[in-house]
């Protein structure tokens, strides 16, 4: 008779927690999506792999073994060569994360070519060391192979082509320490899990305890209500982001190329566009699940994965790249990593903050609109 009742129980109670998550929309939306969001990520936005690798091409001296050099580069299916007039141009172009790298052919290729001491330049962008090392092994792969076909083509002449030496420099990693490609990246995670999750709670925590109703019979609007809520945690967010960058600075000895006054504000307008989305995720939610998990989904892993963070995006498919562009944090992972190891790159500065800008204001007004809908003032 005891077994009998227990499986009468337990049928209701499966019955009821059944029709229970049927109900409740939003555990069954993160049950049956969060599994296809995260394989979708895992399998199309990660990759280690580096293709379409952008490099400089630089000929001081107009000659057949000059074009046999770039020749070599463009056969590489990971290589996209181009050429510049000159070193400045170059420069500027890997300054602006236009290229990847620099090949440098001497004004005097042909003939060192001839004496058999042939040496090209190779200046790698270390702003990303995995980028950096698999860039020189690309170039080096694709040099190696070129002339490995001119000794075949030349193997019956009396005149040896000799070797190809690369001297390689790296540019704003001169280590090559990937601590100083981490930290940036890790300044910008830590500002969208501040924002996205602390301030995507409020709200919500508000409805569950009921002390939501208490603000309808006060005479605050909407936008007064976001701003008044943005305030504290913008001076949290600039306490943690004086400790980052104290962390970055002191302990892993990340050089701050760039003024610390355009860090600090492009970082600050960054905190804000942060803070909002979680204060809009909060006033959409129900509860603080719900909340919790629309702020993982549409800030903090996106921000991981597809920013730049790791993983080089052009590497990425075409739809993913779009998506990664529309995301707030890609552009300030591009912009924070060049303020501390490129220096001031003022157009590029202003580019992105005006971005972020627009994505405050979208942002802080969206917020407003979700609480007047239930504030009703």
């Amino acid at each position: 008779m005891s077994q009998s009742s227990f499986v009468v129980r337990l049928v209701s109670l499966i019955r009821k927690e059944t029709r229970q998550l049927l109900r409740d929309r939003s555990n069954l939306g993160v049950g049956l999506l969060l599994p296809v969001v995260l394989i979708l990520l895992f399998g199309y936005g990660l990759s280690f792999d580096l293709s379409n690798t952008r490099v400089a091409v630089v000929m001081e001296q107009h000659s057949p073994q000059a074009d046999d050099v770039l020749s070599g580069l463009a056969g590489s299916r990971y290589l996209t060569p181009t050429r510049y007039p000159d070193m400045a141009s170059a420069r500027q172009a890997l300054r602006r994360d236009e290229v990847d790298a620099i090949v440098r052919i001497p004004p005097d290729y042909a003939q060192q070519v001839n004496q058999g001491t042939a040496k090209i330049q190779l200046i790698l962008n270390g702003a990303s060391t995995s980028v950096a090392s698999s860039t020189q092994g690309y170039v080096s792969g694709a040099l190696a192979s070129d002339a490995a076909i001119q000794a075949d083509r030349a193997a019956s002449d009396t005149s040896g082509t000799g070797s190809v030496t690369i001297e390689q420099r790296m540019w704003f990693n001169e280590s090559g320490n990937s601590t100083w490609f981490l930290v940036p990246g890790l300044i910008v995670l830590i500002l969208t899990l501040i924002g996205a999750f602390l301030t995507g709670l409020l709200i919500a925590r508000e409805k569950e305890r009921g002390t939501l109703e208490a603000i309808f019979v006060t005479p605050v609007r909407p936008l007064e209500l976001v701003l008044a809520k943005l305030a504290p945690y913008m001076i949290l967010g600039f306490i943690d982001l004086l400790i980052c960058l104290l962390a970055a600075r002191f302990l892993f000895e990340v050089p701050m190329r760039g003024s610390l006054l355009a860090i600090i504000g492009a970082s600050l307008l960054y905190l804000l566009v942060s803070l909002a989305m979680g204060l809009m995720i909060s006033g959409m939610a129900q509860s603080q699940f719900q909340a919790s998990q629309m702020a993982l989904l549409a800030s903090f892993m996106p921000a991981m994965m597809l920013s730049g963070f790791v993983f080089d995006t052009r590497n990425l498919p075409l739809v993913i790249q779009v998506i990664s562009q529309v995301l707030p944090a890609t552009h300030f992972m591009s912009l924070i990593k060049t303020l501390f190891l490129g220096g001031n790159d003022w157009p590029q500065y202003f580019r992105e903050c005006s971005i972020m800008l627009l994505y405050a204001l979208v942002l802080v007004n969206a917020a407003r609109l979700s609480l007047r809908k239930r504030l009703k003032v």
